[in-house]
């Protein structure tokens, strides 16, 4: 089993020839996906320690997007391990950034986590207003809508989202999965969801749920 504090730290440090050094070996060990996907939650926690530095002044905007360059290789390198196993797709997810904000680093990791999963992923990028969402769901029939959001903002774009979902008469049968740092227990409540997390692979594992 790989040391998932010492690649905490290094995604932390932001070095990168130790955590491809310690990735490239666990991936030799042949892992199963379960330790696959505690490898790609200890990388994101590794990104929190970056946000405390750069909160703190010690790291700067150039230090977040490599270390958003450094998550998204790893979870590129991790992918193969999570994967289905070639079966047949599990179902659709329609995948966004809600409106007034435009981070994607969560949401492009959610997607590569869920495509590995077995999901087909509609996604139709940053800053969509409830009516892309609206017709995105119109057009690929999913059972999933992920809407995802950094910024405090998020969250009543998240709630007019899913208030368009449900006036154009989608909502029910639909699940809905809100994430990034705006997401909480409380603003999933606030906005109508159906389930919450800042951690990718623990929204995967809640999708693979409500599909079985």
């Amino acid at each position: 089993m790989a040391d998932l504090v010492s690649i905490k730290s290094a995604v932390g440090e932001l070095d990168e020839d130790l955590v491809k050094g310690m990735l490239d070996e666990f991936v030799a060990t042949g892992p199963s996906p379960d330790d696959a996907q505690s490898v790609v939650a200890a990388c994101q926690q590794g990104m929190d320690i970056v946000g405390e530095k750069y909160e703190s002044g010690e790291y700067f905007v150039g230090d977040l997007i490599f270390a958003g360059e450094l998550l998204s290789d790893c979870i590129d390198t991790l992918k193969p391990l999570i994967g289905s196993g070639g079966g047949a797709s599990k179902g659709t997810i329609v995948l966004g950034t809600v409106e007034g904000d435009i981070h994607d680093i969560g949401k492009n990791i959610f997607k590569s986590m869920s495509e590995a999963a077995g999901f087909e992923v509609v996604d139709i990028g940053i800053d969509q207003k409830p009516e892309a969402f609206v017709d995105a769901v119109k057009t690929n029939s999913p059972e999933i809508v992920g809407l995802s959001g950094v910024l405090t903002l998020s969250i009543d774009s998240m709630k007019r989202t899913i208030e368009a979902l449900a006036a154009a008469d989608l909502r029910a049968g639909l699940k809905v999965t809100i994430g990034g740092n705006a997401a909480s227990e409380d603003a999933c409540k606030y906005v109508g969801a159906d389930d919450w997390s800042r951690n990718a692979a623990e929204a995967v594992k809640t999708c693979g749920s409500w599909v079985s």
